[in-house]
């Protein structure tokens, strides 16, 4: 009889190590790979070892951001001397279907937020025009509350941005590419309009860009702040001077998007990254990180850290080193920590139970249910007033919708309202669960996600912290015992 062992959890530094047998699943937070020896007996007796494997401590050699904090010259120069727009020519002379194909094998998966694989979303793009052009929208409305790296490419690295525009535009076969920058955004803007200059000056972008013989142009729409225009379709509704209100897919952009062409909406992130993937190659980037969450990738720290930045790290870092390491830990100790927001304000809140030991990937946060999104960590430690402050993420959900769908118009001011009601107290226990109720009414039966995005903050608020929220309503119910019991008699019998 082969013999089975089960999973043991250890945590060796900066990596959980499972170990066990051979035929056993390999559960999230695994950072361990097995090997098997065969002993050539009859019975197929196997040696198992399990081989660390730990995430983060990315080298500086690794980092394709090398100018985030904006130390150099941001212009065409400096970009030049970082190894911006390197034999571009000749990534172009691969063809398009090669710059997709390094995509999908570097494992690259979208930095917006929804995670959809990269080189699978750009290869849906006709190969074969109609007669339409094609067009790439880079979305760098970036309204997601917490997320401040898109904004520090634009800033400091806008050239990342532009050369990944002519990659990516080309593998589509793209005529042009808009990217769709938030209004508020005046000095990422300006640098960006510099960078693109400088591009068609230099001959690397327009008419025979980079001397490959490929037209391509590049244009910045400044958006008016609408968080609702972080939607791709929503955004090409605003681009085309309409509403930002999304539309019902099918069809999808691909098919018809901006002006009616085929489109591809994709992240400033995700297209600032294409050029070094296929200058050191799509093995080299899917080196980092687990399978399926492989690269490197922006992390923004924020709220009760000693350091809050943004910070480019190895996919699949545990987050208590991502916060100790490049934030200075969390503010009075890693024990005074309440919960983690971990992808910014649409994702679920974590307890610190949970914070101990996930990484910091699409799969690894969505099996605790919460999710990665744009990686935007808000870290609170226990001075916060939890309820409060998923409340007035609430209020922000309520305010930025579109009104378009009846759950998400309707639902995202109840939410508001009794969340309103929870951090006073003023709710009966009944009202966790018609809250809780409300917000599976709103999730999923919207046409985008914002409705998703009202309803998580609130069931991750119930699900981690519902006896917060029942102290809370004991407290004060018996507050107001406490003050019917002692208000004179005349003042009890006026209203009898």
């Amino acid at each position: 009889k082969s013999s089975r062992k089960m999973w043991t959890t250890q945590r060796v530094g900066s990596s959980l190590v499972r170990r066990g047998t051979f035929n056993s699943t390999t559960a999230f937070g695994s950072t361990a790979t097995l090997s098997a020896v065969n002993s050539g007996s009859p019975f197929g007796t196997q040696r198992f070892y399990a081989t660390e494997r730990t995430y983060g401590d990315l080298k500086d050699k690794d980092r394709i951001f090398t100018n985030l904090y904006g130390r150099h010259d941001f212009g065409i120069k400096g970009a030049e001397k970082r190894g911006d727009w390197y034999r571009t020519k000749d990534i172009l002379r691969q063809g398009p279907d090669w710059i997709v194909n390094e995509v999908k094998k570097s494992g690259l998966r979208g930095r917006g937020g929804a995670g959809f694989p990269s080189g699978l979303k750009w290869s849906f793009m006709p190969k074969v025009s109609d007669g339409r052009p094609s067009y790439l929208v880079v979305n760098a409305d970036e309204g997601e509350p917490g997320t401040c790296k898109d904004r520090e490419i634009m800033r400091h690295d806008p050239h990342k941005l532009v050369e990944g525009c002519l990659l990516a535009g080309f593998s589509m076969r793209a005529a042009a590419a808009y990217i769709y920058i938030r209004g508020e955004f005046v000095v990422e803007a300006n640098n960006l309009q510099q960078a693109i200059d400088e591009a068609y000056a230099a001959g690397y972008l327009g008419h025979n860009a980079c001397g490959s013989g490929y037209t391509f142009d590049v244009y910045v729409h400044r958006g008016a702040g609408a968080y609702i225009c972080g939607e791709e379709t929503a955004l090409i509704e605003s681009l085309e001077g309409k509403p930002g209100k999304p539309r019902l897919k099918p069809p999808f952009p691909a098919n018809i998007g901006a002006f009616g062409c085929p489109t591809t909406v994709t992240n400033v992130e995700t297209v600032a990254v294409a050029p070094t993937i296929c200058r050191r190659g799509g093995d080299w980037f899917a080196s980092f990180g687990r399978p399926k969450n492989a690269g490197t990738k922006l992390f923004c720290i924020s709220g009760h850290v000693n350091s809050p930045c943004t910070v480019e790290e190895e996919m699949s870092i545990p987050l208590k080193d991502l916060i100790e390491k490049h934030a200075g830990g969390v503010r009075g100790g890693w024990d005074n920590l309440l919960g983690v927001i971990p992808g910014g304000s649409s994702v679920p809140v974590m307890p610190k139970k949970t914070c101990d030991t996930v990484l910091m990937d699409f799969d690894a946060l969505r099996d605790v249910r919460s999710g990665l999104g744009t990686a935007a960590v808000i870290v609170m430690d226990k001075t916060t007033d939890m309820i409060a402050a998923i409340s007035r993420l609430s209020l922000f959900y309520k305010h930025e919708s579109c009104g378009q769908c009846t759950p998400c118009r309707e639902g995202s001011p109840w939410l508001s309202a009794i969340m309103d009601r929870m951090v006073t107290g003023d709710a009966t226990l009944d009202e966790i669960d018609m809250l809780e109720e409300i917000s599976y009414q709103i999730e999923g039966h919207t046409i985008c996600a914002l409705g998703d995005a009202a309803a998580w903050p609130v069931q991750g608020l119930i699900r981690n912290f519902r006896p917060e929220m029942e102290q809370r309503i004991a407290k004060r119910q018996a507050e107001l015992a406490g003050e019917q019991n002692n208000a004179p008699v005349g003042l009890l019998t006026q209203y009898l």
